[in-house]
């Protein structure tokens, strides 16, 4: 391949090293993880169940009302498996554990006592993630733990899943009595050992509901060679800085932060880099 096949470029991704002359030295084989297919979605998971252990129950059943703080993401459980009739689409399965963090109430004019709990929740997509006929064999491989058993029949593309921190909508209690437990779905051991403890499913005299709001990317890739320009090798411009164990030495780096003692204005925070309003102030001076 020619060297004019790319096209000519001062500088590399983000500007992390300049090339003087201008041009690429020569063309090289990289590996990498091509996404082939990728969706984005936004899901308002309504009426969670929150799952307790016995100590935060033993406040679910005594309390009068709730109110939802802040919801986070503890993990992603993600099972990719291909579809017999479209060749090269996976349907991907994903299950979500949440910690919802609650004020909960003993009585109205009580102050609130805080409990966290777990809330699960199960998605499917289905995206298009080519086909794979290879097995891969990498060179650290130990021989002496071969299990044929568990050797993988196909290369299945890589699924990954990004979520934006949740938003907590609503919570609310109800006077529920299950015999049964709900939950459909084996909870990690990791998860349990988040809450220090196994959760009360069954003889509880309250239960709690929350409302969630979650942002996803979910994408397939795979890994594949591909061919780029290469410029040079990027060497490091950026001289180390020695840390000190003093601490004044580490404070006297900070600089001063002027903004947290002058708040912004309503103006600073709608404005673009032209000073125009975003939010659609400009219209009247049509």
């Amino acid at each position: 391949m020619s060297e004019n096949t790319f096209p000519t470029a001062t500088n590399t991704l983000n500007g992390a090293c300049e090339n003087s002359t201008g041009s690429f030295k020569e063309a090289v084989c990289i590996n990498t993880s091509r996404v082939y297919d990728s969706c984005t979605d936004k899901d308002c998971l309504q009426d969670l169940h929150v799952y307790f252990t016995e100590a935060g129950q033993h406040v679910i059943d005594q309390a009068c009302t709730v109110r939802i703080k802040t919801v986070d993401v503890l993990t992603v459980y993600v099972d990719l498996d291909s579809l017999p009739f479209n060749k090269g689409f996976y349907s991907v399965d994903m299950t979500f554990f949440f910690e919802v963090n609650l004020d909960v109430f003993l009585s109205p004019a009580a102050c609130p006592v805080n409990v966290t709990g777990l809330a699960v929740s199960s998605k499917k997509v289905i995206l298009f993630g080519s086909e794979g006929k290879v097995k891969i064999f990498n060179s650290g491989a130990c021989y002496d733990d071969l299990d044929l058993n568990s050797s993988p029949l196909k290369n299945l593309p890589k699924a990954t899943v990004q979520v934006a921190e949740p938003i907590g909508l609503s919570a609310k209690i109800c006077c529920d009595h299950h015999d049964g437990c709900e939950l459909g779905c084996h909870i990690p051991e990791c998860v349990c050992k988040k809450f220090g403890g196994e959760f009360q499913l069954t003889n509880n005299a309250n239960t709690v509901y929350v409302t969630i709001g979650i942002f996803t990317i979910v994408q397939l890739e795979r890994s594949v060679q591909m061919l780029v320009p290469s410029y040079d090798f990027c060497v490091p411009e950026k001289e180390c800085v020695t840390t000190s164990d003093n601490p004044c030495e580490l404070f006297n780096r900070l600089e001063f932060p002027t903004e947290e003692f002058f708040p912004p204005r309503s103006t600073d925070n709608s404005s673009d880099s032209n000073g125009n309003c975003g939010c659609g102030c400009n219209n009247f001076n049509n």
